[in-house]
């Protein structure tokens, strides 16, 4: 039996008032979500599921996936990696910046006050009011740096040459 965290509960309370069935298996992709602090892949949700003894498919963990995000419980992040990761909203701190490693793919979440600063700055000077925002930092992570792992850089380079 799964054990009925507040998110889940907020999440049954979600599917009932769309009209939508609560079953086992929603439960069960949501709870791996909802227990994880990582940002996980649906590869990653599939493994856990199975390491548990759920057999689900991927077609249902997707379905489950988009009426996590439509129930904004979960946010949707794409790092460029040719699919999706996905993390819970509730019980986080308030860390919107990643570091994100191009070799292994490990996701560093830091929060920073001088972002929230530059934010609040620019947002007043051009009176905008800001909704979210998201700072992502690509490169290489310490373990993949010190392992020898280079980076080809192959970044624009003008036609013409200047002297």
């Amino acid at each position: 039996m799964i054990e009925m965290s507040p998110s889940l509960r907020l999440f049954r309370r979600y599917l009932k008032e769309q009209g939508l069935p609560v079953t086992h298996q929603r439960e069960a992709v949501a709870q791996v979500v909802f227990t994880s602090a990582e940002h996980l892949s649906v590869e990653d949700i599939e493994s856990r599921l199975r390491s548990e003894g759920d057999r689900i498919g991927k077609a249902t963990i997707y379905r489950t996936l988009d009426l996590l995000v439509r129930s904004r419980l979960v946010v949707v992040h794409d790092f460029g990696e040719g699919f999706k990761r996905y993390e819970q909203r509730l019980s986080r701190g308030s860390a919107f910046e990643h570091l994100i490693c191009l070799e292994c793919g490990r996701v560093i979440e830091f929060d920073s006050w001088e972002v929230q600063e530059v934010k609040a700055e620019v947002t007043q000077e051009h009176g905008f009011r800001p909704i979210r925002h998201k700072l992502e930092i690509y490169g290489l992570c310490r373990p993949c740096q010190e392992a020898g792992v280079e980076l080809p850089d192959d970044g624009l380079t003008c036609p013409i040459e200047t002297v």
